[in-house]
């Protein structure tokens, strides 16, 4: 990281980011080159998770090449400046790397899910239908590298 002042470096305030980030990026390539999707997600120890139909090209991808990177953030404020090219923002960010499994055992599938859904703020237990739940794909990344970043 270029400006190692603003590196994030403590496990905890790296999980409390994540903890209060809405969406996570998940960035892929393929022959066609790079593709990013913004997700929602849930986390669980040294891992994400997402969920998403069973078909399509995000999927297509991560079956041939499971590699990707990902990233979160939470913008607090936007500032205008007269100094700097007139603005600046506060804000938190992690960027990470790792690999993307496909998940077909039906008890972490369900976990999977539900850290998702309490991510969101609901309260289990949860119930998923049969047939959502068979139709939809579960994926959890595996994260291999991660850093923060803070900037007030």
């Amino acid at each position: 990281m270029r400006r190692a002042d603003r590196e994030i470096k403590d496990p905890e305030e790296i999980r409390a980011i994540m903890e209060a980030a809405q969406v996570c990026r998940i960035g892929m390539c393929d022959e066609g080159g790079p593709y990013v999707v913004p997700m929602n997600f849930g986390l669980g120890e040294n891992c994400l998770y997402f969920h998403c139909a069973r078909e399509g090209r995000k999927i297509d991808i991560l079956r041939k090449n499971g590699r990707v990177c990902f990233e979160m953030d939470i913008l607090h404020e936007v500032r205008r400046e007269a100094l700097r090219c007139g603005c600046t923002a506060r804000f938190d960010s992690i960027i990470g790397f790792g690999r993307a499994v496909i998940l077909e055992d039906s008890g972490e599938r369900k976990t999977a899910l539900d850290r998702i859904m309490t991510h969101y703020g609901s309260e289990g237990p949860f119930d998923y239908a049969g047939e959502y739940f068979a139709k939809t794909a579960i994926i959890r990344i595996d994260i291999e590298q991660m850093t923060g970043k803070h900037h007030d």
